[in-house]
């Protein structure tokens, strides 16, 4: 196994568990396609730059959860937060208000 592929599944498993386990949406089976093929297109890429590759991944790890893909679901980072203030609950959002 590549050094990128542990990342790129990580990527893919953080969005998909944000989007379908935390907020209740549907599954978007694009997520695991997608995952599947970058990281096979990222397992090529490694072969031939080796140092580039890893970093290009791990800066979309970190992007991933940090950022929201869709406007309607909060990031993983603004999931685990509502969490904590939720003190450990789970939380549903209406709106821009955190209700238990």
């Amino acid at each position: 196994m590549s050094r990128t592929t542990g990342p790129m599944l990580a990527i893919g498993a953080i969005t998909l568990i944000n989007n379908s386990i935390v907020h209740n949406k549907p599954v978007d089976w694009r997520v695991p396609i997608a995952t599947g093929l970058g990281a096979v297109i990222f397992a090529g890429f490694e072969k031939v730059a080796p140092d580039i590759a890893p970093a290009v991944v791990y800066l979309g790890l970190v992007t991933i959860i940090f950022t929201r893909i869709q406007k309607d679901v909060p990031s993983p980072t603004e999931s685990i937060i509502d969490w904590w203030n939720a003190g450990g609950k789970p939380a549903t959002q209406s709106g821009s208000v955190i209700s238990i």
